[in-house]
């Protein structure tokens, strides 16, 4: 398994219209790859291993993208690119924070966690 570390983006993703008109809203994430590396690890060689820059750079793009609701929507996107743009990921595993969530008292963030595939 693979890991991917906690990374910090600003983004507008949220369900109230009254965010909407806040500034970008710190969101943090990270990703668990499944990757079926094969002869890759035996041979020490990195050609059928995920680059970790492209895949924070597929999660990055999603995030600084195109809005999405729900959180669960942004993880669940995440998974899947992460699989479809990696031939060699079996499986994945997101998460992303929402630091501040309009919640009606004191909260650190709202975390969601998802997988693909189901």
């Amino acid at each position: 398994m693979n890991r991917l570390g906690d990374r910090a983006v600003f983004a507008r993703h949220c369900v109230y219209v009254e965010e909407e008109y806040r500034m970008h809203q710190r969101f943090h994430g990270g990703a668990e790859l499944m990757v079926n590396a094969g002869n890759t690890v035996r041979k020490d060689t990195i050609a059928g291993t995920v680059a970790y820059r492209k895949a924070f750079s597929v999660i990055e793009a999603l995030v600084t993208g195109k809005r999405r609701f729900p959180v669960e929507a942004l993880a669940l996107d995440a998974t899947r690119r992460l699989s479809d743009r990696f031939p060699t990921v079996a499986a994945a595993k997101t998460t992303a924070r929402k630091a501040k969530a309009p919640v009606n008292g004191a909260m650190d963030h709202v975390e969601v966690r998802l997988a693909w595939p189901e």
